[in-house]
């Protein structure tokens, strides 16, 4: 589980630029018959465009939140239209603003939190049938009892708790703060792009409502907007399921591969491994030997030196220097390396993890606690004339090898023989 900070911002970034966007637009007064054309059409060229996306990657949940948004948006633009052609509202406008106000945050609530199970017809069934119940009551209730269910919203239930500030009714209030600490609690157990993108939506949609018949184009511009954050937190997860490590959160293979197609001429590469891994996979199990090498690569993304690190596959990484010579890099190595070896894990059940940082500090600090600490090997290689980077990582691979030849937890270069191994004993030696 991420939880940087910067990792929490890149989650959050693209859905908060896209609302601020939004916003902005809606301010815009004096709109040219361009613009105009445009928000006309573009809730639902956003709908076909994202939800194709969304049924291609067999992505059902983003797909019913983008359909729930448009329907909302499909009932409050007809009740719009009529407004701006005519200069009053429908009869009906009220009773229909007010099941939508209460209505959409319910269904998009529900929708968000509904993870996809593994049947996806029954699941996309379940919720098509979820969606034509609400959507059947509704409609039902509004045509055979309009007045009745137009009193029975618009009541005011809690006096006390009712501002002249409130533009909705009262009970979509409760709604909208019972949906959105539902999808922060859903964000803080699982911090993902889409669930940032479902709370940065939600609070579109509340400042939205309000505006519908105060500003021009604001329910074209922000329910596109929200289904446009959907549509990119897909599209991250995406890129991050193709090119980052779920385990460690560095950046896969394919990054990696990418990258060093955009090398330039001067680089350095280098390969490290976690020293007799697999001997510790059998002794303290895979649970232990996950959480090694989550710090291995905690340690190995924090290299100083502008190096990045990249897990290359099992007990592997790789890091790439560009710009930089050997002997520029090899100090920022052995920084590592000595980080890695110093460093006490300390064994734990996964059933009794501490509860917060204080409690993991003060057992981590306990007296008998059982610890054990691991070593990596690292070999490096420098570009020189008329090499690949395939050619670099490959002898970068070979220095490694040398590593383990010269007895481990040491740093070598390319050509180095085992008396050139960087490793602080043996310098004090």
């Amino acid at each position: 589980m991420p939880r940087s900070s910067a990792v929490r911002l890149s989650h959050f970034l693209p859905s908060l630029l896209l609302l601020l966007a939004g916003l902005a637009a809606a301010y815009v007064k004096d709109l040219n018959v361009f613009f105009t054309s445009l928000f006309n059409v573009l809730p639902t060229l956003v709908l076909l465009l994202g939800g194709a996306y969304c049924a291609v990657y067999r992505r059902q949940r983003e797909l019913f939140l983008m359909v729930t948004v448009y329907i909302a948006y499909f009932l409050l633009d007809t009740q719009t239209d009529f407004y701006r052609d005519n200069g009053k509202v429908r009869e009906d406008a009220a009773v229909v603003f007010h099941l939508v106000c209460l209505l959409l945050p319910l269904l998009f609530g529900l929708f968000a939190a509904w993870q996809e199970r593994t049947h996806l017809f029954q699941d996309m069934v379940a919720r098509f049938a979820v969606l034509l119940v609400f959507g059947s009551v509704a409609l039902a209730l509004e045509q055979s009892f309009p007045q009745a269910l137009l009193l029975w919203l618009s009541e005011i239930r809690w006096p006390a708790l009712h501002g002249a500030w409130m533009s909705l009714i009262q009970l979509s209030y409760p709604m909208f703060a019972a949906v959105f600490l539902l999808l922060a609690w859903q964000y803080w157990r699982n911090p993902r792009p889409l669930h940032a993108a479902q709370l940065v939506g939600l609070l579109g949609l509340f400042w939205m409502l309000p505006k519908t018949f105060i500003l021009p184009f604001t329910l074209n511009i922000m329910c596109s907007q929200v289904m446009l954050m959907i549509a990119a937190a897909v599209a991250h997860e995406a890129y991050q399921m193709a090119f980052r490590d779920e385990l460690t959160g560095l950046p896969g293979r394919r990054a990696l591969n990418e990258r060093m197609q955009r090398l330039g001429r001067n680089y350095v590469l280098a390969m490290s491994d976690v020293d007799h891994f697999k001997k510790f996979n059998d002794t303290h199990g895979h649970d232990v030997g996950d959480q090694v090498l989550r710090l291995v690569a905690s340690k190995l993304s924090k290299i100083g030196g502008g190096g990045r690190a990249y897990r290359y596959g099992g007990e592997e990484f790789a890091l790439v220097f560009a710009g930089k010579t050997i002997d520029e890099c090899m100090p920022h190595l052995e920084v590592i390396r000595q980080s890695i070896e110093t460093y006490a894990i300390q064994l734990r059940n996964p059933d009794s993890r501490p509860q917060d940082d204080q409690q993991g500090r003060q057992r981590r600090s306990g007296a008998g606690a059982s610890s054990v600490s691991v070593t990596v090997s690292i070999g490096v290689a420098e570009r020189v004339e008329q090499r690949t980077p395939e050619e670099v990582l490959k002898s970068a691979d070979q220095a490694l090898y040398n590593a383990k030849g010269a007895g481990r937890n040491c740093v070598i270069a390319f050509g180095q023989n085992r008396r050139g191994a960087v490793r602080m004993d043996a310098a004090a030696g």
